[in-house]
């Protein structure tokens, strides 16, 4: 496995990968690697010739109070579980490197940036896009994978890259959940012991959500004040959001027709979590 820190090194590399007829398929990470990660690192074995994963813990994505500095970090471990899973290159830019003095360039895509999270967290998404768009530039994949956990990200990355033309396939991977439920993420780290079950609320409200829609409820009002019926079974969880909206548009709609992307961000403790899920109308169902 190589590990790559400078552009100019993973261009080259790239380059010459490409000029071999190798295909790349890619995988940018901001580290604390888990088995969500290793599910896109296994699925790109799958696609490509080489496997790229980045480690960079991008600042322009933390807004101001946010918890960039105490995001978990540990590169050792990180390079480790990449060799155990068979990646042939890890590219582990500095911020210096990535946002040399003077940058000032950036990438927005406007109307699903300002939705669901990019409510309450705004900025995020250009500082997501901006990196993302210098990552595909400089390791220039022919395939990238995100996870469907980040249902608004990958979103909106497959819509950059399709107005900006640019020749990267976005293959996306379903959630990996623990055995309580709880979608995998860095920040459950975050969690101590208890805040860990009152976390299991939250997938406990999604499956909520898809019974109700079985059970043929579709009026959205109904189905948010059911899911908050389910996360007030214990304190502690701070609801950021709960939207029922349309899977690509992330527009809020009052009923369920057909398919609805049920999302949601919530508090506990200090850790941020979101998840979501695709919820189809049953046929026949009022």
């Amino acid at each position: 496995m190589r590990v790559v820190k400078t552009i100019g090194e993973m261009k080259t590399l790239s380059q010459s990968l490409r000029t071999e007829g190798r295909t790349i398929s890619f995988v940018p990470t901001m580290g604390w690697l888990h088995r969500g990660h290793t599910a896109l690192i296994e699925r790109a074995r799958e696609v490509s010739d080489v496997v790229v994963v980045s480690i960079f813990v991008n600042p322009a994505q933390f807004g101001p109070g946010e918890d960039y500095e105490s995001y978990p970090r540990d590169i050792e471990r990180d390079l480790r579980i990449c060799r155990e899973e068979g990646v042939d290159v890890v590219f582990v830019p500095s911020v210096e490197e990535m946002y040399p003095q003077g940058f000032s360039t950036y990438v927005t895509v406007e109307g699903l940036s300002e939705r669901l999270c990019g409510v309450s967290r705004p900025g995020h998404f250009r500082g997501v896009t901006t990196v993302v768009a210098k990552l595909f530039n400089t390791v220039m994949p022919h395939k990238a994978l995100f996870g469907l956990k980040d249902y608004q990200q990958q979103l909106i990355v497959k819509k950059m890259v399709r107005e900006l033309n640019m020749d990267v396939e976005i293959i996306t991977v379903e959630t990996v959940r623990d055995e309580d439920g709880l979608a995998l993420s860095s920040r459950n780290n975050y969690l101590s012991p208890a805040e860990r079950e009152v976390a299991r609320l939250i997938p406990e409200s999604l499956k909520r959500a898809k019974e109700l829609v079985e059970e043929g409820v579709s009026e959205s009002a109904r189905i948010i004040e059911e899911m908050k019926k389910v996360m007030d079974r214990k304190p502690g969880i701070v609801v950021d959001y709960i939207n029922v909206c349309h899977p690509q548009t992330l527009e809020d709609v009052e009923r369920v027709e057909d398919e609805a992307l049920v999302a949601l961000a919530v508090w506990v403790g200090r850790a941020r979590l979101i998840d979501n899920l695709l919820i189809k109308k049953q046929q026949g169902g009022s």
